[in-house]
């Protein structure tokens, strides 16, 4: 199917942005906002009658659609918000004690280092950071990271499968086999995984594994998931515990009260078009664009890219050409390519230099990176 600019009416993006920011929220196709609104008509139609005896099955329905595609079982997934709250909850369910540690890597996304830093504190654990170089030249250099680290105190590794800030996709499967080798529990950050890269969650070998289905996969805002091994699913609860305390994994998760559930029943058709606008192809096609226009950019910046492409996949990180570069001045950057030029980017600040990290999603064309490339040119914009 032919992407680009006859694909954008799919979506309600803005005329004349320059959109590279798919991987903060996504951007929902028309037809899965269509789904998402046939939901919540149905709900309100008879509320007591859908929150009672059809919602139930629904969610089921939809949880087993979302694990078929992830490779895994419909019975060990269930809905959360998004990434983080699975990631608190799954924290929320380590018993720590004082002098255990937790292990993440300096990559990690600041939210995440944010619940675990509190949930150390806490206990009186301490979260210990591996240092992964940026830019990186191999993906040895995350495992050597992560193992200088690991110890016989670690009780729990948390892990990102695509960083955030950095784009690189980590050697997961490498680094929760050096994990297990220790019997230290496994839990993987894929919030930008689903729908970017091809995933089989079970086979990947990690104790949980929590993602977004809102960001790659195209569905509404506030579709995340957790999964978890057999073995793992009685201690876990809701970050609200409600009517189905000590029912079981889905009883808990399933039901926390009143809410709207609709982002989760319309993943079959984010799923659906998915598959319809090539399943494979896309990754491919995304990863493909995002290979060209980091390469692109970094030969008319005369820059470097953060890591090489077998590290990276529907993203990528450049740096900005110039010397240093500061929170502040990273904001500045963004801004100013919103508000001058109509591109949405996001600018951060690492190890004393500012990156911008582009994404490719189908609606993207080559002519929003050169665009990019133009802005910045060789100094600021």
């Amino acid at each position: 199917m032919a992407m680009g600019d006859n694909i954008r009416a799919e979506f309600l993006l803005e005329e004349g942005i320059a959109f590279l920011n798919h991987g903060s929220y996504g951007a929902t196709p028309r037809a899965v906002m269509a789904a998402q609104d046939e939901w919540r008509m149905r709900m309100e139609r008879q509320p007591v009658r859908f929150m009672a005896r059809e919602l139930p099955a629904a969610l089921r329905r939809a949880a087993s659609d979302l694990a078929g595609f992830l490779g895994a079982d419909g019975g060990d997934l269930v809905f959360v918000e998004n990434a983080t709250a699975g990631v608190n909850a799954v924290a929320r369910s380590v018993a720590l004690e004082p002098g255990d540690e937790v292990l993440i890597t300096n990559h990690v996304y600041p939210a995440v280092r944010n619940a675990l830093s509190f949930l150390c504190r806490d206990a009186g654990a301490t979260l210990v950071e591996a240092q992964v170089p940026f830019p990186l030249n191999h993906d040895d250099q995350v495992v050597a990271a992560v193992e200088a680290v690991l110890g016989s105190k670690t009780r729990l590794a948390v892990i990102d499968h695509v960083t955030s800030q950095t784009a690189v996709i980590f050697p997961v499967s490498r680094l929760i086999e050096r994990c297990r080798a220790q019997n230290i529990p496994v839990l993987i950050d894929g919030a930008h995984a689903p729908g970017m890269i091809a995933l089989d969650v079970a086979a990947l070998g990690a104790d949980w594994y929590v993602g977004n289905a809102h960001k790659w996969l195209f569905s509404a805002k506030g579709c995340g998931f957790l999964w978890a091994r057999p073995e793992h699913q009685g201690n876990l609860h809701p970050l609200v515990i409600s009517h189905g305390l000590d029912d079981g994994f889905i009883a808990e998760f399933d039901w926390v009260g009143t809410r709207d559930a609709s982002a989760w029943l319309a993943v079959s058709d984010a799923i659906a078009f998915h598959r319809c606008m090539g399943g494979q192809a896309v990754m491919t096609h995304n990863r493909e664009l995002a290979s060209w226009a980091a390469d692109m950019l970094a030969a008319t910046w005369d820059t470097e890219i953060g890591a090489p492409r077998a590290m990276r996949g529907a993203m990528a990180t450049v740096r900005i050409p110039g010397d240093g570069g500061n929170f502040d001045d990273a904001m500045s950057l963004h801004d100013r390519l919103h508000d001058d030029y109509e591109i949405e980017v996001p600018i951060s600040s690492w190890y004393g230099a500012l990156w911008v990290r582009i994404s490719a999603q189908i609606y993207n064309t080559m002519d929003d990176y050169q665009r990019l490339g133009d802005a910045v040119g060789v100094g600021k914009p």
